[in-house]
């Protein structure tokens, strides 16, 4: 095995990349070691003998895999977690996710005339004071305030 780092050298700075990005052909490692002076490297970088490997990036390929699981849900226990739980869905999210769904409910309601404008005022209006937290927990108080009927499944 004959010492080939000075054409590594040479060849690393012509072809303007590191030493370890340089591959030489291996049936022609005699060719390659009688180049001493940089146009001899040359000739043997056109000639195809030594060639500077592409840069290797990082694979996304576990990151890939990663974001799937997430996507079906896993990988969100406790361990995973990082920052306080109004830190990953802030409390105003929270809030708005159930507004918009008693609003919603409300609304719905008053379109198929089970609630009367007054009563549907009153109930928003207790909604956005709070009183409620789900549709089901809204549900259950209209119905003990016999404002509509329990719906049977």
């Amino acid at each position: 095995m004959t010492d080939l780092r000075n054409q590594r050298r040479m060849a690393a700075s012509i072809l303007k990349c590191g030493r370890n990005r340089v591959w030489m052909d291996p049936d022609r490692m005699e060719e390659i070691a009688k180049a001493v002076v940089r146009k001899d490297i040359r000739v043997l970088i056109n000639g195809g003998a030594v060639k500077s490997l592409r840069i290797q990036g990082i694979s996304s390929g576990r990151r890939k895999l990663n974001i799937i699981q997430k996507e079906k849900g896993r990988q969100r226990g406790f361990g995973s977690r990082k920052g306080k739980k109004h830190a990953r869905l802030p409390k105003k999210d929270r809030w708005m996710q159930t507004i918009r769904a008693l609003r919603t409910y409300l609304a719905q309601l008053r379109e198929e005339k089970k609630l009367d404008p007054t009563s549907y005022r009153t109930y928003y209006m207790k909604s956005k004071g709070g009183e409620y937290r789900s549709v089901n927990h809204l549900k259950s108080h209209l119905i003990s305030d016999g404002v509509i009927k329990e719906e049977k499944q």
